[in-house]
């Protein structure tokens, strides 16, 4: 697995975690141990999000300045897609 593949999946776990949190405190929004957890994730994903784009460029659209996310190469140009 590729360091850019690993992580992608790092994100995707965090991304995830705080999806969760974030459902489960839409009906819990006085738990205040969740609340917590749920900043210290989103704290991690922005953190991660920044070195991922940092080293490989924008991961979305808005994370680019203008059209930057529209520069050379996409993806398929430079790995195959299985």
């Amino acid at each position: 697995m590729t360091r850019k593949q690993r992580m992608l999946r790092e994100l995707s776990a965090v991304q995830f975690a705080k999806w969760e949190l974030h459902l489960y405190l839409d009906t819990h929004p006085s738990d205040m141990r969740a609340a917590a957890l749920y900043a210290e994730y989103d704290q991690k994903y922005e953190s991660l999000l920044a070195a991922y784009e940092e080293e490989f460029g924008p991961l979305t659209a808005p994370s680019g300045e203008g059209v930057e996310w529209l520069k050379n190469p996409w993806p398929w140009d430079i790995e195959r897609c299985d």
